[in-house]
């Protein structure tokens, strides 16, 4: 069985082959429908055959109402597509096989990264309905595209950025181990996009300041509960296997997004009163501690010490975000660094390193407690 350490060994590795199962990418993509009519959706870490993100969208395209429909792959994924495969020849002519037990996958032909650009999916082969059978036909046909890329397909090559150019909305599930370069490179880019992400990654530095200028928000769906990802078949460690897939959850995982989300212009409704045992004052900063973002004083104008798990539920015209409480983040906001009979006990008697920028509180014994990361907020 595997935790999130299997996360981060893949992001040491550089190898986030986690796939996104089809159900968690329409339980998400339900509420931003409207925004997809007429528009160019650019999944640019998805092989088109192996990608739910792109079957996603290949298989609603007229439901959607969508204008174009971009996907490139990186390099060949070793968790081979259920319904399609493919290979390309010396001649460069890419090729498809429908997978049965009686047509085994034929390793030695070379898989290179490539493009598809879909603007019309119909009903070819007559069968009441649209499927992947339809977009294989259409890419054989004159009215789509399937093109081999010259480079590796890195969502930052050449190729790729020229592509984005195109898009209106990016939609998929990029690696986590460079979720910085990603959501820099969409902000830079001025596009819309719907993505999956680590929930750590709202403490990056990056990523925070995206959030106080509301440039990022969480999405509607599996915010602090996790999801489950397909995994190739090497992988030793996972948590579950279904339908011979393996699958491993990852706990710290939710969507992020730049488009609209009606729960980010609600209120949280605070019935709580302050007091000073119950909110107690950090001993590095001048703000009180709250446990649980619902536990936010109704009558408390100061700075406020809250868990990051506040941002799934912030609302910029309610609260204003100052910053983030840790390491080099908290000394840039004025967070005090340890006192040295503080930093010693950590160190000595708790075993932990003691970080200046941290928030921390005393307890009864005059210890220091560090909470888990906290964002300082204030109501506006």
């Amino acid at each position: 069985m595997a935790g999130n350490s299997n996360l981060r060994n893949a992001n040491a590795a550089k190898k986030d082959e986690f796939y996104t199962q089809l159900s968690d990418i329409e339980k998400e993509m339900r509420h931003y429908k409207e925004y997809f009519k007429n528009k160019t959706i650019f999944c640019n870490c998805d092989d088109p055959f192996e990608s739910n993100f792109f079957k996603y969208f290949a298989l609603n395209f007229n439901a959607l109402g969508l204008k174009k429909l971009i996907a490139t792959c990186y390099a060949t994924s070793p968790v081979v597509g259920e319904e399609l495969n493919y290979y390309v020849d010396n001649s460069g002519q890419m090729s498809f096989l429908q997978n049965s037990n009686s047509i085994p996958v034929d390793e030695t032909k070379e898989r290179k990264p490539y493009k598809i650009e879909i603007t019309d999916v119909s009903d070819e082969n007559c069968d009441g309905r649209t499927d992947l059978a339809d977009v294989e036909y259409l890419i054989k046909s004159r009215k789509n595209y399937l093109t081999i890329l010259d480079g590796d397909g890195d969502f930052r090559s050449k190729e790729c950025l020229e592509l984005l150019k195109q898009a209106d909305i990016v939609v998929t599930n990029p690696p986590f181990s460079l979720f910085r370069d990603y959501v820099a490179q969409l902000i830079e880019y001025h596009c819309d996009f719907i993505i999956i992400g680590n929930t750590n990654a709202l403490t990056y530095k990056e990523i925070f300041r995206l959030f106080k200028t509301n440039q990022i928000r969480t999405g509607y769906t599996n915010f602090n509960v996790g999801m489950y990802f397909q995994v190739p078949d090497n992988i030793e460690k996972y948590h579950k296997i279904e339908n011979g897939k393996k699958y491993v959850r990852v706990a710290t995982s939710c969507w992020f997004t730049n488009l609209p989300v009606t729960k980010h212009n609600e209120s949280i409704v605070l019935f709580k009163n302050y007091n000073a045992i119950e909110y107690p004052t950090f001993e590095n900063f001048d703000a009180i501690n709250v446990g649980r973002y619902t536990d936010i004083p109704c009558d408390y104008e100061g700075y406020m010490g809250v868990p990051i798990t506040f941002l799934d539920k912030y609302n910029p015209e309610q609260f204003e975000l100052i910053g983030l409480g840790i390491s080099n983040s908290g000394l840039e906001i004025g967070v005090k660094p340890y006192l040295p009979e503080h930093k010693k006990y950590r160190k000595e008697v708790q075993h932990k390193g003691a970080v200046d920028g941290d928030l921390y509180l005393l307890d009864e014994q005059g210890h220091p407690q560090v909470p888990y990361a906290r964002i300082i907020i204030r109501r506006k």
